[in-house]
Formats: C-alpha cells, structure tokens, sequence
C-alpha cells in the first residue's frame, strides 16, 4: 500500500490546499510540502523490493470488458521518474514559497502543483497504457493551469493556450497509437505490451503505431518540429518553469520513449524516425539558445537541446545509448532546475532577466552567482561535474555506428557541434550576467534573496558536484535499474568513472569546450550580441498562421449555419439524419416483413385522423401563432389517446400533463413575439416541405419495416422481474426508478440544469415596452382568483396520490411533479408573482437541489448496505387497522425525481413569464 500512498498523496494534498486561504502563506507552504514528503517516504519504503529485483504492484477493477485494471506497477524507470518529480517537486515547494509575491492565490498555487504532481505521478506508475494515457492528459490540462497562472498576462494566456493545444493534439495521436497497440497485442496490460515486441513488430499496426506515439511523446518533449511551444511556456512563474519544463513535463515525453522501447523500439523506422528527430532539436535548440537574450529564453532553448540530445541516444537503438539517455535525464533535471530557480532569483531581486541589462551582478549577489556558474558548467558538460559524465557517455555513442554508413562520420561531428554550441551558451549566461561590465537600468538594486529561497538551488548544486565526483557512489545503483527497465534486458557491463583515459570521447568534449568559449569570445569581440536577432524556423509564426486560418474557416462555416433562423438550424439537421438514414438503405436496399397487422376500430382511425389533420393545418397557418399553438394541442392529445388505446397508462398522463405545460410555456412566449409570423418566401416553403415529407417518410419506413418483422423482445423479462426484484406491479415505473435508476439519475440532472440555464439566460431581460397582461400584470381576475385557490389543495391531494400509488398502479414521482407544478402555475397566472412568492419560502432552485440530493442519496445507501448504486429494497409491514403496507425505497428516489421536476418546470415557465429588467434583482 505504501505505492498507493506515493501515487495519491499528491491528490490528497491538492484537495486540501484548494480549500486553504490565499493568505495562509507558510501553513500552505508546510502543508505541500509534508504532503510531498511523506509521499516521498512511501516511495522510499518500495525502494528495496525493487532494488531485489521485483515489480511493485497494486490494481483494481476498472474496465473489465477491456481487461483494464485501475492500477500502478513500479519498476527501475518509475522509481527514477517518480523520485526525480517528488525530489524536485519538493525543493520547488520551499522556493515557491519565496518566489511569489504577497496577495497572489498561493493555495491555488501550491494545489495545481500537486494536481500536476499527481498526473505526473499517475503516468509514470500506470501499469497499462489506457491508464496512462489518462494521465498523460491531466498533466496537460494541469500544466496549461499553471502556465496560465498570471492569467492577466496576455503572454501567459498565450503560451498556455499554445501549450494545451500542441501537446493535446500529440495526446490525441498517442491515444490512437494506444488503441492500435492494444488491439495489436491483445491487452493494454504493460507487462504484456512491452512482453510482445517482437510480434508487434510484425503486425502492420506496427509503423502507424509507432509513428502516431511518437507523435505523442514528440510534442511533450518539444521536439522539431513541435519545439516552440517550449519557449512561449516561459511566461509562467520561474517555480513552474523550473519544474515542469525542465524535471516533469518535458521529460514526459522522453519517458514514454524509454517505457515503450522494449516493444516499439528495435527497428530501422525506431532509428530512423527517433535519430532523426533528436539530431534536429539537438542542433537547433543550441544555436537558438546562443542567441536569447531572456534568461529564460535561453534556459528555454537549451532545454529543448537537451531533450533532442536525451532523444537522439534513445534512437540509437543501443543498450549503453539508453543507459547515457536516462542518466542525461537525471543529470538534466538537477542542473536545468537549479539554473531556472537561479533565474527567478536573479529576476526577483533586480527585476528584470534581460542579459542585455543584466551585467556585473557577481559583485551584488556572489553566492547565487557561485551557484548559478557552478549548474552552467554542468550544463556545458566541464569535467567533474554531472553533466560531463552523461554528455561523454553519449559523444562514445554516436562513435559506434559504422554499420550506419555515412552517419558513422557525420553524427560524432553534428554532436560536437551542438557540444560546442551548449558550452557557447552557457559562457555568454555567465559572462553577461555575471561581469561584462556593469548593468544597465536595472529596476531595483540587485542583492542575495531570502536564505531559505536559495537553499533549494544550493542542494541541487550539491547534487551536481556529488554526481559528476562521485557516480558510483550516488546514483550508478538507481541507474541500474532505471535503465535496465528501460531497455528490457540485460545491460553489458560499463563504468560510470571520471576518468577513462585519452580517448575520442575526451577529445570530442575538449573540442566542444574549447571551441565553445572561442565561439562566445569571437561573437563578443566582433559582432553584438546585445542587437544580434538571429531569425529562423518560426514554428510559432506557423503554428499561429494555422490557427488563424482554422478560425477563419470556423467562422465562414458558422455564419452560413448560424444565421439566426431556426428553420434553417432544423433543415440542416433533418438533411443529415435523412443523409444518415438514406446510406444503409441506399447500400442494402429496403425489405420490410411479412408480419401481418392488426385491424384498427374506425373510431380509433378517425381520432388519429383528427391528430393528423391538426398537425398539417398547424403547419399550413403557423403564420398564426396562436391557431398554430392550439391546433399543436389538439395533435398532441391525440398522442396522449393513442397511447391509452395502446395500454400505456402512464405515457398517457405523462403526454396530456407535457401538453398542458408546453401549451402553457407556448402562450408565455407569445407574449414575446408578433401575433402573425412574417411571410416566408415560395421557394423556402417548398424547400422546407420537401425536407419534412422525406423525413416524415423515412421514419414511417423504418417503422414499418421494424414493426413487420418478428422481434424478440426484452419485455417478458421485465414483465416477470417487475414484482419479484422491483417490488411493484407498475411495471414501468420500476423500470424508471429500479433497473434503470442511474438513468434517470442522469435524466433529472439534465433537466434541473435545462432549468438552471434557462432561469439564468432569462432573468435579466429587459421588460417588454407594451404592457403585458400574465405574472407581471396587477389584474387578478376574479374568477380565475377563487377557481385556483379551490384548484391548489385539490391538485396537490391528487399529487400526492400519483406519487404514492406510482410503484404499483398509473403514476410516479414526474407525473405528480407535473400536476404540482401545473396547479403552482396556475396559482401565479391568477395571483401574480409577487403574492405567490411572498406565501411560497422556499425558491425553486432548493427544490432542485434537496430532489438531486435525495435521489443521489438513495443510492448511495444501497452501498452502505453492501449492495450495487441505487439497487432498490421492499417491505411489507402489517400494521393495526391499516393492514399490510407495501413500502419500497424506490419511493424515497420518486420523491426526489417530484421535487426536480417541480422545481426545474417552474424555475424554466416562470423566468419566461417574469420579465425582470435587465440589472433587476
């Protein structure tokens, strides 16, 4: 359990500091981080079973018809993954507490620091790949949270908006890579998934596979093309910069490449399509940097270097090549972390981060400047420092491809290049924040910041220097496993010394070291940098093109639907359930049966014959509202006898009570048109004409061709299960509130929202210049006074009776929610609001609320009894004189279902009729 705990801490403590206060700036602080650091200690506890050789599980039931379980495995790669996130998101938790500024929401800081924790936690303990793929999402919409955090920032707007989109984009594409592996292989269990390489290899799902999920990890770690998502993020607060882009998001992505690399990787297309991204973000992400002047921006640049470099050793299909990716990710996130948090203190203390005017700040601020040069030279790869160790690992890597033709010359070249370019960099951060003169109006005098602010840089500094002196001792042990698991096999045997001795590798970090401060030195003698604009590839120039052309398209398409005509909304839409119904006939042409039907008694056909007629004449003069309105009421009484001559009781009431609020909820809206509808054009009526006989004739077919053939039909079951499992007679009505409860569950939350978002869309219109007579009129009638006081109790008492009979005989929580509802209307027709109100203490929105809360309630107490969601109970008590006196808990989710009804019909009807003016309370 104690990998339960690491992976839903974080959640735990995310809940807890949203219900924090923004001013509780230290018990927020300590409260995240003892959340992280007892997840820290619960992954700590699984470190020896690991260590031992096993696989850490712990699963439940999720998706069985998919054999998906809810589950977190824990291997060598998730243990490093999830201690680099709560390691570095723990350190992040202490700066950030220093970082932001008095009055800024540090409660909902710190909690969509842990959401994000937990999704990032979620993703790399995931034990099958659906699982992962939903957390996979989450980090996306957490981190486009956190992006977004200064969201009065047009650039944070911006860069989050820009993130979400690319990476969402990627997630969708791995989705489907997912779905395709998962039919390929049979199981989205990882264990199975990364057991089956070879067969999935030769699968020809196999190369869509790859390439949609390399797709998916490609626009997570910003790699080329999808790089310049990375650099617009750095709008957000340095904290969120220095953890997700540099230790968690970013690394997603090179995550997924080294988890799936056992089944996916192995290949000519693995080599090919993976190299080939790595070596262009490699290459270009250090040029870029070179050339920066935000801080920021450069850290930027670089990390997407490094994320192509970390990329590139995966794609080179070797085992030690894996083994130098996942300790350059390793080495990566102390020094990269440690460099942005040295950034937002450089910037927090002289307000600004432009190297242009940032110079000489060695002199105000010596020990961050120690700091910040010290994780810069790890950056650069220089000799007893972390970053050497991993970067020497993979110059010896890109020397064993001589089965690779030309590549065997070309990709040690291209790699010191880019070695050249990082130490290049790396000097110009340090040269023109550090000396280079003095700065240039800065906003304030720089100084050291707050003590505890630079401790989190200061340890993983430390971490740096113990790493690249000591790597045995420090982290060979975890990278072991990691890599191990990573790879999916045995490693061969290799060192994690300093020294090596004279060899190629050495001379290629020389080369990139001294060739890298010649570089810098050059471009600072005989060229400015400061004016120096270096344009490239512009991704974001593309990517928002792009979207501007999607907007615009989106826009054309919108106006030609949505040009405020309701017929042309609903033209639209019967065109495509005809197009929709048409293609199967058209495909397998149309067949009914040989089922004979039954005779009709002429008094039957001549009510139908009523309906029908009052239908058509409603269309021929809908001109005429009010006629139309009627005529629509007389057709939809004819429905409600139709199905009394069916046998369907209570459909019948349900159809006549519908009708009387829909003539009602017509009437109110009469008053807000003209009497007569305007005059349509010939062709427009012919043209809705012929869209209404083809969609009136494809529905009669399909039912004829249903109704003519013999079916097997579900209602014996119901029909024999009714009484013996529902404990009512009425057999529809168990159905409702019984075998489908949780339906009509979701059913009553609709219909409270409709209620909800209508009263909300109507309450502050304006009131209508002409008098109107209805709720907001003086006049009472007087007749109509006294026949709704008698009509009240009356409707109330048949309510009543409805409902309590419904589990047995005709009726049922929505039908007596009607009549109580209907007789409410009436009430404020004859009286007016104002006096309704006044006797009436309760809104309407309560009684939405107390219905969902009792129905969501009945429930949830079949579950405190041991039995399914909403599962029903029966009780036949004999009590004196009253007798036997069947109950059913069925009846306390009716009462629930009345009371939605109630409240939405009214809440809906009356923000018609009210007509408060706009600004009105």
């Amino acid at each position: 359990m104690t990998l339960l705990a690491a992976a839903l801490l974080p959640w735990l403590g995310a809940a807890l500091l949203f219900g924090q206060r923004n001013d509780a700036r230290d018990r927020c602080a300590w409260l995240a981080g003892a959340v992280v650091a007892l997840a820290i200690a619960a992954l700590v506890a699984s470190v020896p079973a690991v260590a031992g050789g096993d696989i850490v599980r712990v699963s439940w039931p999720w998706l069985p018809t998919l054999g998906v379980n809810f589950g977190f495995r824990l291997d060598g790669l998730a243990l490093m993954f999830a201690g680099l996130v709560l390691g570095i998101g723990l350190v992040i938790v202490l700066y950030a507490r220093y970082y932001l500024a008095e009055g800024e929401p540090i409660a909902r800081f710190y909690g969509l620091l842990l959401t994000f924790m937990g999704a990032m936690q979620g993703m790399v303990l995931a034990d099958n790949l659906i699982l992962l793929v939903v957390f996979w999402e989450l980090t996306g919409l957490s981190s486009f949270l956190l992006i977004g955090f200064w969201s009065q920032r047009a650039d944070a707007r911006q860069g989050a908006r820009m993130a979400l989109a690319i990476t969402g984009g990627g997630g969708l594409a791995l989705l489907a890579g997912v779905v395709l592996i998962g039919s390929a292989v049979g199981s989205y269990d990882l264990d199975a998934v990364l057991a089956a390489g070879p067969a999935l290899h030769a699968h020809p799902y196999y190369l869509p596979a790859l390439v949609l999920v390399l797709l998916g990890a490609f626009t997570k770690s910003a790699q080329f093309p999808f790089h310049f998502w990375l650099p617009q993020a750095m709008a957000a607060p340095t904290p969120v910069s220095a953890y997700l882009h540099s230790a968690t998001l970013v690394k997603a992505g090179v995550f997924l490449l080294a988890r799936l690399y056992p089944a996916l990787g192995g290949s000519d297309a693995w080599f090919y399509l993976v190299s080939a991204a790595g070596v262009a973000t490699l290459l270009l992400g250090a040029v870029l940097a070179l050339f920066q002047h935000d801080i920021k921006g450069l850290l930027a640049y670089s990390t997407i270097s490094h994320l192509g470099l970390i990329t590139l050793l995966f794609g080179l299909d070797r085992p030690l090549a894996m083994v130098a990716g996942v300790f350059h990710i390793v080495n990566h996130a102390t020094f990269k972390a440690s460099l942005f948090m040295a950034a937002g203190i450089i910037d927090h203390e002289s307000g600004s981060r432009d190297m242009r005017r940032l110079h000489g700040l060695y002199r105000y601020m010596p020990h961050t400047a120690t700091l910040a040069m010290t994780a810069a030279a790890a950056m650069a790869g220089v000799p007893l420092l972390n970053g050497f160790l991993s970067k020497e690992m993979f110059f010896a890597e890109t020397l064993l491809l001589g089965e690779r033709g030309a590549l065997a010359w070309a990709l040690p070249a291209v790699a010191t290049l880019a070695g050249l370019f990082s130490v290049a960099y790396s000097v110009r951060f340090i040269h023109d924040v550090f000396f280079n003169g003095t700065a240039v109006d800065l906003p304030r005098t720089p100084h050291e910041p707050p003590r505890w602010m630079r401790v989190p840089v200061e340890l993983l500094v430390l971490v740096c220097l113990l790493v690249g002196v000591l790597p045995g001792l420090t982290v060979a042990p975890l990278l072991h496993l990691a890599a191990g698991a990573a790879y999916g096999g045995e490693l061969p045997p290799y060192s994690l010394g300093v020294w090596h001795g004279l060899n190629l590798p050495l001379l290629m970090s020389v080369l990139a070291l001294v060739g890298g401060v010649a570089v810098y030195v050059g471009l600072h003698r005989w060229v400015d940098m400061h004016t120096l604009e270096l344009t490239a590839y512009s991704g974001k120039a593309a990517f928002e093109r792009l979207l501007a052309w999607l907007l615009a398209g989106a826009g054309r398409v919108t106006r030609w639907i949505d040009d405020g005509r309701l017929g042309r909304y609903m033209a639209l839409l019967l065109l495509a359930a005809i197009a929709a119904g048409a293609w199967p006939l058209w495909r397998h042409g149309y067949q009914p049966g040989d089922v004979a039907g039954q005779a009709m008694p002429p008094i039957i056909a001549l009510i139908w014959l009523v309906g029908l007629l009052a239908a058509v004449i409603a269309t021929l003069l809908h001109r005429q509202r009010l006629v139309a309105v009627i005529l629509l009421g007389i057709a939809g009484l004819v429905v409600g006898l139709a199905f009394v001559y069916l046998s369907a009781p209570d459909l019948a009431l349900t159809q006549i009570l519908i009708e009387m609020a829909s003539l009602l909820l017509l009437l109110l809206a009469l008053g807000r048109l003209p009497h007569d509808a305007p005059a349509e054009p010939v062709a427009r009526r012919l043209r809705d004409a012929g869209i209404a006989l083809l969609a009136g004739g494809g529905v009669t077919a399909l039912l004829y061709g249903v109704l003519t053939r013999p079916t097997t039909s579900i209602s014996e079951y119901f029909l024999g299960q009714a009484y013996p499992l529902g404990g009512g007679r009425n057999v529809v009505n168990v159905i409702i509130v019984d075998f489908r409860g949780f339906d009509t569950l979701g059913e009553i939350a609709v219909l409270a929202l409709a209620g909800l978002i209508v009263h909300a869309v109507l309450r502050r219109l304006r009131r209508a210049p002409r008098p109107q007579a209805g709720l907001a009129s003086d006049r009472h009638p007087l007749l109509l006074t006294l026949l709704s006081g008698l009509l009240l109790p009356l409707a109330s008492a048949v309510a009543v009776f409805l409902l309590l009979r419904g589990h047995n005989l005709p009726g049922g929580g929505f039908i007596a929610g009607l009549v109580l509802a209907l007789a409410l209307l009436v009430q404020y027709l004859a009286r007016g609001s104002a006096w309704v109100d006044a006797r009436l203490h309760t809104g309407f929105e309560v009684w939405i609320a107390a219905g969902l809360l009792l129905a969501g309630l009945t429930g949830v107490a079949a579950w405190l009894f041991g039995h399914p969601f909403l599962t029903s109970t029966t009780a036949h008590p004999v009590l004196p004189l009253l007798g036997e006196l069947p109950l059913a808990s069925a009846m306390a989710f009716d009462l629930g279902v009345f009371a939605v009804v109630v409240g939405a019909t009214l809440l809906a009807l009356l923000s018609l009729a009210r007509r408060q003016p706009r600004g009105a309370g």
